[in-house]
């Protein structure tokens, strides 16, 4: 049977300047000739697609932090979205600490169409990320921002000392509803909590595609460095941590690179795989 891989995007398998070099590229597509190579990554289709038009992918892809997993060629496998209701109760949690998310939403399941909602009203570190997505087509300015009805996402921005009781705060009122993940962000000098439906993680979405291509977890490898990979590792029958990887993520990897995502350890690790 082939060997199957999957890896993480930022920070992982593209480059900090967000780019896939020539190397990773070529080792890609020659591992694909007898391996079965796709994604787990935070970003959805569209980005993703951008990032890897260059390259082979066999998989489905589990995107948005798993809250949903689509083929290569944009079909629907799974999807785990947050609920209008829930989504408004976060918006005015969140609004006690003063600070307001972004909505990463679908308009439409049988186009796969996305939102990206924010603020108006906008911190530091939030202006920051939205630089880099000034000429999304997705992307909504809200005055009073509200959740959709199929939220895949709420993202929140800002410092630790502001998100740190945030988290909290929301795993005492909305328990297991929901699944907050706090993580800093290697862009910046900031941090960021993701609210997402309570199997809509990397670990729920590796489950499923194994399913898919009928083959259990033990047969595949996973590449990853922050938080959100972590379940993934756990799951995985080999993980495999960056050099960059947050040292958390380190402590649960079956192996450290000695390569960072900058020094294509990804690619390094595959040319070497048998």
């Amino acid at each position: 049977m082939k060997p199957i891989y999957i890896t993480d995007l930022d920070h992982t398998f593209l480059r900090s300047d967000q780019s896939v070099s020539d190397f990773s590229t070529k080792v890609w597509n020659d591992k694909s000739k007898d391996a079965i190579l796709s994604v787990a990554t935070a970003r959805s289709f569209q980005k993703s697609h951008d990032f890897l038009e260059k390259l082979h992918l066999d998989a489905p892809m589990i995107l948005l932090d798993g809250t949903m997993i689509v083929t290569p060629e944009k079909k629907l496998i799974d999807i785990k979205t947050i609920n209008k209701a829930l989504g408004d109760a976060i918006i005015s949690e969140g609004a006690k600490y003063d600070i307001y998310p972004f909505v990463i939403a679908v308009k439409d399941v049988a186009t796969l169409d996305e939102a990206f909602l924010f603020p108006t009203t906008l911190n530091l570190h939030q202006h920051g990320v939205l630089e880099n997505y000034r000429n999304d087509p997705r992307m909504v300015e809200c005055k009073n921002i509200r959740a959709m009805d199929m939220n895949l996402k709420l993202v929140y921005f800002g410092e630790y000392n502001t998100l740190s009781p945030l988290a909290k705060h929301f795993e005492r009122t909305f328990g297991k509803e929901l699944e907050y993940k706090l993580s800093p962000e290697k862009y910046s000098d900031g941090w960021f909590l993701t609210i997402l439906h309570p199997e809509g993680d990397k670990a729920h979405a590796l489950t499923k595609v194994m399913e898919y291509l009928e083959r259990d977890t033990n047969d595949v490898t996973v590449f990853g460095d922050s938080v959100n990979d972590i379940g993934m590792f756990k799951l995985a029958g080999t993980s495999v941590a960056v050099a960059n990887a947050l040292d958390e993520v380190k402590a649960v990897a079956d192996v450290v690179l000695p390569h960072s995502n900058d020094e294509d350890g990804v690619a390094r690790y595959l040319e070497n795989a048998k």
